[in-house]
């Protein structure tokens, strides 16, 4: 969604702010804009469209300033147009504010403020705060802030500023994340980590109704009431090269050939080959506790909801749970039915998914046990669980998640074994098997990307086409929905995820020659049951692609091409048969000319209901 990035300190003002917007460009946008206070005067640029756009403009005419915020916007009230892009000024034009977001009683407020005789310039709800604290403001910037933040309902972080109390920057949040870098005589606002790590690693996270308010010199955090707080600082580990594309064509292609090491890193430390155990203790939660557990609720969204259901495969299967898969933004307003033998799996990447977060807030209500699948240190949802299983997949800036996916089916692995072995449903042999098969699947992983451009040629005979149906079943019924995913959230290409068993209980209708179907046919439980599937393709005359071992002969003469993978244990073939369709996906996008990183209408993390 939205992206936020403030600055104050001795550098090149709007250098960082806009090297800053760069990076949070991934998130989703539709204009940006920049504010600097230059000799206790703003100075303002937006424009709609990309941030090229933006730079465009300051280089035909330039502003300095000694502190400033910057801001992309995804739109949510009022069009995509400059008059509505951020930042956002009061009356006076000595105030502005950026904001990620939505403020849902903005029209009543609107209404009082107009009536008290404020102007308001924009269609959008973010206006309302900056006439808020113009309204409430005396001399003090984080009172005014503080006064007009308890009238507003609804998700945001803000920053803002005025020259009426010079060199200061106030940062606020309810909702969506905001993160305070802390450098030396200079500090810093953002949306995310990813602006900060250039100039400091020492992040602080605020949470719901928390303030930061800095100046060049210093940094006080306070509630709502402006009490004071002691704020943990962290060490962030990832480097600013880590963000870099390293010679790709796109953060995507990069993340998608990351695979084999993120997989071996969220593994890594955690499963010992001597004594066939998986090792849990940094999540939190004692073996005592988790062998309570009678049912396991996984909530998520997306990507992340798809490797949920590989998940429930992964511990119906070893550890025999009974698992439920819930979509984030659908369970927060059932009448669910959880207890206190209830695990609950949150799996969100950035740790601050709206919805996600909802639902575990709502989870929380009822008592039951939370556990976070998450890949960013401290963020809200690792925050709010009682446990903790980091995935270790790095910064993922392409839009569609691929890197992830891998890493929270990984993860998800190592939990299934881990809940297995403590609940005394497999020996130490069929353990040490197991946990023989995940090692090997990283090597593995790395065979399919050597062939990556036999598949990119593949994908040059399928750009033309409007549709596609993928198939899978069992274990891989989940990659089928993925694989689907990808193809549309990037190429724009509509395309259908379904069970194999299912396809004769409608799909089957849109068979022809103009409707390829892409069907994930490892040698599993269920290999003669996806043969009559194919058949049944064929008989409607269907194109047919699988995804098939690669000593399976007997898959060639029943399809039209074959995207061969090495054998593996079916039950973890999820983590080779998702990255040739990644890779097919990324390269129709590619040919297509789409903007693979940043697909239209989508953000990285949606921080907003």
């Amino acid at each position: 969604m939205c992206g936020i990035i403030g600055y104050i300190g001795k550098k090149n003002v709007v250098s960082v702010l806009m090297e800053g917007l760069k990076k949070l460009e991934y998130r989703g946008y539709d204009s940006a804009g920049i504010a600097v206070v230059n000799r206790n005067r703003v100075k303002i640029r937006r424009v709609k469209g990309k941030i090229s756009l933006l730079e465009k403009s300051l280089e035909e005419k330039p502003i300095e300033g000694s502190y400033g915020v910057a801001h992309t916007r995804w739109a949510t009230h009022g069009r995509p147009c400059e008059e509505n892009a951020h930042p956002h000024r009061d009356c006076t034009g000595t105030l502005v504010v950026v904001h990620n977001g939505i403020i849902e009683n903005y029209l009543p407020l609107k209404e009082k403020l107009k009536a008290e005789g404020h102007k308001f310039r924009t269609e959008t709800d973010t206006e309302v705060i900056a006439h808020l604290v113009e309204k409430y403001f005396n001399s003090s910037l984080e009172k005014a802030v503080q006064k007009a933040i308890r009238k507003l309902e609804g998700a945001y972080a803000i920053a803002v500023l005025s020259t009426k109390d010079s060199g200061k920057i106030v940062a606020a949040k309810v909702g969506p994340p905001a993160a305070i870098g802390l450098g030396e005589k200079e500090f810093f606002i953002s949306s995310d980590i990813n602006p900060l790590l250039s100039h400091t690693q020492k992040i602080v996270f605020l949470e719901d109704e928390e303030m930061a308010v800095f100046n060049e010199n210093e940094v006080k955090f306070i509630d709502y009431k402006g009490n004071s707080l002691e704020k943990r600082v962290d060490h962030i580990s990832w480097s600013p090269l880590m963000i870099e594309k390293g010679g790709f064509k796109h953060f995507m292609l990069k993340e998608i050939f990351e695979q084999p090491q993120v997989v071996r890193d969220t593994l890594n430390g955690r499963m010992s080959l001597d004594s066939g155990k998986v090792c849990m203790d940094e999540i939190g939660l004692s073996p005592q506790v988790l062998r309570k557990i009678k049912r396991v609720v996984i909530i998520a969204c997306g990507t992340s909801y798809h490797a949920g259901l590989v998940g429930k495969y992964f511990i119906e299967t070893l550890a025999q749970i009974p698992v439920d898969i819930e979509f984030a933004s659908e369970y927060r307003y059932r009448d669910f039915i959880l207890d206190k033998e209830t695990l609950a799996v949150v799996i969100s990447q950035s740790g601050e998914t709206a919805d996600s977060l909802a639902a575990l807030r709502s989870v929380k209500e009822k008592k039951a046990l939370s556990l976070a699948v998450c890949n960013v240190v401290n963020s809200s949802i690792a925050r709010e669980t009682e446990g903790v299983l980091y995935t270790h997949a790095g910064p993922e800036i392409g839009v569609a998640a691929t890197k992830t996916f891998s890493a929270q089916m990984a993860a998800l692995a190592l939990l299934a074994l881990y809940l297995a072995q403590i609940k005394g449903k497999i020996n130490k042999k069929e353990s040490l098997s197991y946990i023989q098969a995940l090692q090997r699947i990283p090597h593995k992983m790395e065979k399919i990307l050597n062939q990556a451009e036999s598949i990119e040629k593949l994908a040059l005979d399928f750009v033309s086409f409007s549709h596609f149906l993928y198939l899978g079943r069992w274990v891989n019924f989940p990659i089928a929905l993925e694989g689907a995913l990808k193809l549309k959230e990037i190429s724009y290409i509509h395309a259908e995820g379904y069970p194999g068993g299912e396809m004769k209980h409608g799909p089957i209708a849109l068979i022809d020659e103009k409707m390829p179907t892409m069907v994930i046919v490892p040698k599993d439980r269920v290999y003669e049951k996806m043969l009559s599937n194919i058949s049944e393709i064929k008989t409607r005359v269907g194109y047919i692609l699988a995804v098939a071992f690669e000593n399976d002969k007997e898959i060639h003469g029943r399809v039209d091409k074959v995207i061969p993978i090495p054998s593996a244990n079916p039950l973890f073939t999820p983590f080779l048969t998702a990255l040739p369709l990644q890779l097919f996906a990324y390269y129709i996008a590619s040919i297509r000319g789409a903007d693979v990183d940043q697909p239209r209408n989508l953000a990285k993390s949606v921080t907003v209901e």
